[in-house]
């Protein structure tokens, strides 16, 4: 099969971004990838974290390597219904109500989707209503929003809207927008890099070591699902596919070239290990930057901080608004999948 273009990357992670798939609640998303991966032919199974994983034979199983992307996105988690329909919502990852904007969400609730309005109050009011504050500099809070869904207690409970109900952004704000070779949408963190694991998938035979590709669960909550793996699975290198800030504080230029990280909030990475990723990027003509940054994990760094895998890395795009509506280079998401392929097949 050939890699996939640019256009066809793009159509996929369109397709991707239009499943919900907040942390804990990820069937929708799973259920696309099962068909997808059963359409190319490629065997692979579910564990009992929810991470959905490919394993691709090699020569040997000595020196296995895991390549991860995280299926899960933020958003946030109902904390109560009110007796009026409105209900109270806290963050689920990092996710911020002035982010999304007033607006609709979807509550996705045991037995249907409940979509209700995102909302701050009205702006045409006094200090004697709380939202006022709202207007003269301070921002939104979970604690200082809610979601009107125009729907009685009883009608919710019928639904299955509860304590612990996934709140995600309307999917029909999801659909991604094209800027020219840039891709626009909420949630490209990480159904982008979920668009490179499957063109792995597609590509990748007869690797020289094992290959193990790893659409991991609740990253967004602490790694969860890479962490379980981990430690079930001789591995000997980890590589996570993320997103990369883009932030005038980082020395990182948007465009095609891939990111590839030194160090974050949980530590450092595997610098022996970095340098096998880039004379990959050198034998194929892909131009790599390399950046340290703060704010940030990955399923890699956290596996690596708890001792569950010798070296990690974390190959990643150059993305703005990260956590919000994300702008990323297509050409940067295509040089990644191509730069794998590479160190992979160069083991």
């Amino acid at each position: 099969m050939t890699l996939l273009t640019q256009a066809q990357l793009s159509e996929l992670i369109e397709a991707l971004v239009l499943c919900h798939s907040p942390s804990g609640a990820e069937d929708e998303i799973n259920d696309y990838l099962k068909c997808y991966l059963s359409d190319l032919g490629v065997a692979h199974w579910q564990d009992d974290a929810d991470n959905l994983i490919v394993k691709l034979p090699g020569e040997t199983s000595t020196g296995a390597i895991a390549i991860t992307a995280h299926k899960d996105e933020i958003g946030g988690l109902v904390k109560a219904v009110e007796a009026d329909g409105r209900v109270q919502v806290r963050r689920l990852g990092g996710a911020y109500p002035w982010v999304y904007g007033e607006g609709v969400v979807d509550l996705l609730g045991d037995a249907a989707t409940v979509s209700g309005v995102l909302s701050f109050g009205s702006r045409h009011v006094s200090h004697e209503s709380p939202q006022k504050v709202q207007q003269e500099g301070k921002a939104v809070r979970w604690e200082d929003a809610w979601v009107e869904t125009k729907q009685s207690p009883a009608d919710l409970a019928a639904a299955g809207v509860r304590p612990g109900t996934r709140v995600v952004v309307g999917k029909h704000r999801k659909r991604p927008f094209r800027l020219g070779d840039y891709l626009a949408s909420y949630t490209l963190d990480n159904k982008a890099s979920l668009a490179i694991l499957l063109g792995l998938a597609a590509q990748v035979s007869a690797p020289p070591v094992d290959v193990y590709l790893v659409a991991s669960a609740k990253e967004e909550v602490g790694a969860v699902g890479a962490l379980f793996f981990s430690q079930r699975h001789a591995i000997s290198r980890l590589i996570a596919l993320e997103i990369c800030p883009l932030s005038a504080e980082y020395a990182i230029a948007d465009g095609p070239a891939p990111v590839l990280l030194s160090q974050d909030g949980y530590g450092i990475y595997d610098e022996g290990l970095n340098q096998e990723i880039l004379q990959a990027a050198q034998r194929a003509e892909i131009p790599v930057q390399q950046a340290a940054i703060s704010g940030f994990g990955s399923d890699a760094s956290i596996a690596m901080k708890f001792g569950h895998i010798p070296k990690g890395a974390c190959l990643s795009f150059a993305t703005q608004n990260t956590h919000g509506y994300e702008i990323a280079h297509l050409g940067a998401i295509e040089n990644c999948l191509k730069l794998l392929l590479a160190y992979i097949h160069g083991s």
